[in-house]
């Protein structure tokens, strides 16, 4: 017989997985709500490429998985570091995807003023491992700036301060960057401000400044907190412009304190350091001029005493003349006498020459130059002779062994080149036309006639046959190509009748 008794879980309710863990996430969220917590950051990488940040928080005796969406982490105060101590402030829920429970948290600070101060220890370490808080690597500031950029806030008492420094001390061009000095997002401004000032470009809108302050007046370790994040003291150890550091009383220091090229303990110090005091400066100017006019006045006397004292050893300037001037006389008269010796000298050569000088000595001279040339030519015309015979039998040997026929065939072809040259020439000469029964008619100026129609009726004529010449006188000068043509056929009628050279024939 089957057992019918009723069994009590057949009854409950039947849930799938998903339900049932979004159950229980309801039940974390519904059950705890809003929480703060106390732990140990563990596990902490930086954020994720998706920009969500997932760690875990641990003491000794349990450990919860955390993560910071990022909508939350940009605002975030305090960033989390590993092995920080931290409270955070959020929500407790579940990762249903591995059925882990954890906070998601929305708020975060260190664990007390004692967890910021070994924070802030870490990195005083860190920094100064990098060698940013070394003294080598600080820049002087300018003795006197003419334009100063100060980042601070722009409604504090800080700028009110500073401003009425320069006013008293010296009037100066102030630059102001507005940040806030003080929580979410302040740090990032600072630096900002920072890297602004030296990303301007000289003779721009707004003149770059020769020295930067940074200011904020004083607060808690939290209030300051900002001038302690890694971004400030980076933007401050990379400034190329000189920085003042005047951040809290002095008391109060920051990590930008130790890195900045100066440290000031008030904002209203800073001022003081960044110009110098106008009165001051006029009164060192004052010294300076009184004492310069001192010194150039004991330089003078002492040049003065120093010249007369030189003048006294030094002679006299005839003195120092007199012994030149004496050898130039003693010179002088040496100059006279040797002039007048040495015309004397040349007259005495000049009549001792010229008794010499005649007419029979230029003779026997010209004889002798003639002989001297008639030598001289004799032996050239013997030199050339014979030069001329040694030639001619060393031309008669190189031409015995020159060979007969070579030469003999060579001959004939210039032979026959030249009787070819000479029929070209009696082809191309008038007496060859002449030969052949041509005649040359010239007008008695000498002139070759070529038109008939230019001769003249009873003007001489001279006629160049090939055996000679003969002189005839016109008859008839034939008409022109403007005369009348109807005299052309009687003319022909009349050669035919007569049997005779035509009217007009110079025959």
């Amino acid at each position: 017989m089957a057992d019918v008794t009723p069994q009590p879980h057949r009854n409950a309710p039947e849930f799938s997985v998903g339900e049932l863990s979004n159950a229980i996430r309801r039940a974390l969220e519904d059950g705890f709500g809003h929480i703060r917590l106390r732990g140990e950051v563990s596990g902490y990488r930086g954020p994720h490429s998706s920009g969500h940040c997932y760690f875990s928080l641990k003491d000794d005796k349990a450990k919860i998985d955390a993560v910071v969406w990022k909508g939350n982490w940009s605002r975030l105060k305090v960033k989390p570091e590993e092995g920080m101590e931290v409270i955070v402030t959020g929500k407790v829920s579940c990762f249903p995807g591995s059925s882990k429970y954890q906070i998601v948290i929305e708020a975060l600070e260190p664990a007390g003023a004692g967890a910021l101060m070994a924070l802030l220890e870490e990195r005083k370490r860190k920094f100064a491992a990098e060698g940013l808080f070394e003294e080598s690597r600080k820049k002087p500031l300018p003795f006197l700036p003419r334009v100063v950029g100060i980042v601070t806030s722009p409604t504090g008492a800080v700028i009110r301060d500073m401003l009425h420094g320069f006013t008293e001390r010296f009037p100066a061009h102030v630059v102001i960057w507005p940040v806030p000095v003080q929580g979410e997002g302040s740090a990032a401004k600072v630096a900002a401000a920072v890297r602004g000032f030296n990303a301007m470009g000289p003779g721009g809108p707004i003149p770059r400044p020769d020295v930067i302050i940074v200011a904020r007046g004083g607060g808690s370790l939290e209030d300051l907190w900002g001038f302690n994040e890694e971004v400030v003291v980076r933007a401050v150890a990379q400034s190329a412009i000189p920085l003042i550091s005047a951040v809290g009383h002095e008391t109060d220091w920051t990590l930008i304190d130790l890195v900045a090229d100066a440290r000031a303990p008030t904002p209203t110090k800073a001022a003081e350091w960044a110009v110098p005091k106008f009165s001051e400066l006029m009164a060192d100017v004052a010294d300076c001029r009184q004492r310069l006019r001192i010194a150039s006045r004991r330089m003078l006397e002492a040049a003065r005493t120093h010249l007369k004292a030189a003048a006294r050893g030094l002679p006299r300037p005839e003195d120092l003349t007199a012994l030149a001037r004496q050898q130039f006389d003693a010179v002088d008269q040496r100059l006279a006498r040797a002039l007048l010796a040495n015309t004397r000298a040349h007259t005495m050569r000049q009549a001792k020459v010229a008794g010499r000088l005649t007419p029979q000595l230029l003779s026997h001279l010209v004889e002798r130059r003639d002989r001297r040339l008639v030598d001289s030519f004799a032996r050239a015309r013997s030199a050339l002779t014979r030069i001329a015979g040694e030639r001619r039998m060393r031309f008669e040997r190189i031409g015995g062994r020159m060979r007969v026929e070579a030469l003999a065939n060579r001959l004939d072809q210039k032979r026959r080149g030249l009787e070819a040259q000479a029929k070209l020439l009696s082809s191309y000469s008038y007496q060859g036309v002449l030969a052949r029964g041509f005649a040359i008619v010239r007008d008695e100026t000498g002139v070759m006639v070529r038109r008939a129609a230019s001769l003249n009726l009873a003007s001489r004529v001279e006629m160049e046959f090939a055996d000679g010449k003969a002189v005839a006188e016109v008859k008839h000068v034939p008409p022109g190509p403007d005369e009348d043509a109807r005299s052309r056929p009687a003319a022909a009628a009349g050669r035919k009748k007569d049997g005779g050279p035509p009217q007009g024939s110079l025959f």
